[in-house]
């Protein structure tokens, strides 16, 4: 078991590492490059072959869409009311809050943990929440809403496409699998190498109030997602990978938002900082749990 946790978790650790010493070293990354190519680009061809190279029954993925559904649900409604109860804007936390690094270490340890047929589940919850967040994420945090962002997203595109292909059975031609797996193959080490350098960029500020947050974060979808699993009768893998996704750290994306629009970044990029590294304690405690039950 033990062999298995660090086959799981160093990897994650260890690439998230380099990108924070690459930081820490003043080397030049671009930043908003990465985010556009693994926004753009690299997101949309992993969830397209993930979906479509692989044999998981549209059942399974139906399931776990139901499931991703109303663990957002919940996380909003949670969120919604820590947040009136401490009285504090919506716009800044509720985001940071409700949306976890599903990307840049819920996919990496999903398929690290249960394969490519976790990652396939996986990048179902991915792409609900990259969906939302730059959706209802990023109105909430602009003060605005605005569906002109949902068409910009390559995303929505490759999931429809992929279920279209897998409802027809049509097999997707050679050339255009290889494409998608080359592409799709950037976006893991690329997510996981922007978290490292986010990481060694921010700062901690206001540590009780951020902490509290962050635990509600990872706390809350932890429960959320085990209450859903169990409601929804998940077999193993897909309750693994629910777990496993809904209670990641605060995404980093969180703070670019808050940052374009001045929504307290400094909290935001403390939440982010304080969540990961919580992570990196409980990590071993969730891997252990999701492994040993299957």
């Amino acid at each position: 078991m033990l062999e298995q946790l660090a086959a799981v978790i160093l990897p994650v650790v260890v690439i998230a590492g380099i990108g924070y010493a690459w930081s820490r070293l003043k080397r030049p990354f671009d930043n908003a490059l990465v985010t556009q190519l693994v926004s753009m680009i690299g997101s949309p061809c992993l969830v397209a072959s993930a979906l479509t190279s692989l044999h998981v029954q549209p059942e399974s993925l139906g399931m776990m869409a139901l499931a991703t559904i109303l663990v957002f649900s919940g996380m909003f409604v949670l969120a919604f009311a820590v947040l009136k109860v401490m009285r504090l804007p919506m716009h800044s936390y509720l985001p940071a809050v409700v949306f976890s690094n599903a990307g840049n270490m819920g996919l990496p340890l999903a398929l690290f943990a249960f394969g490519q047929s976790g990652l396939a589940l996986a990048v179902v919850y991915f792409a609900f929440s990259a969906t939302l967040q730059f959706t209802a994420g990023m109105s909430i945090a602009a003060g605005t809403a605005s569906v002109k962002h949902l068409a910009k997203m390559p995303v929505i595109y490759a999931v429809a496409a992929s279920f279209f292909f897998i409802v027809t059975g049509i097999q997707v031609p050679t050339f255009i699998a290889n494409t998608l797996e080359i592409l799709g193959g950037l976006t893991i080490p690329l997510m996981l190498l922007a978290l490292g350098v986010s990481l060694g960029s921010l700062r901690v500020r206001s540590l009780p109030r951020n902490l509290f947050l962050s635990l509600v974060r990872m706390i809350g979808g932890f429960a959320l997602s085990f209450l859903v699993a169990w409601l929804l009768d998940l077999p193993p893998m897909a309750r693994g990978v629910l777990l496993i996704q809904a209670s990641m750290p605060v995404a980093v994306f969180n703070y670019l938002f808050a940052q374009f629009y001045n929504r307290r970044p400094e909290d935001v990029a403390a939440m982010v900082i304080i969540s990961t590294l919580l992570s990196f304690v409980t990590l071993p405690f969730l891997i252990y749990y999701v492994l040993a039950a299957q």
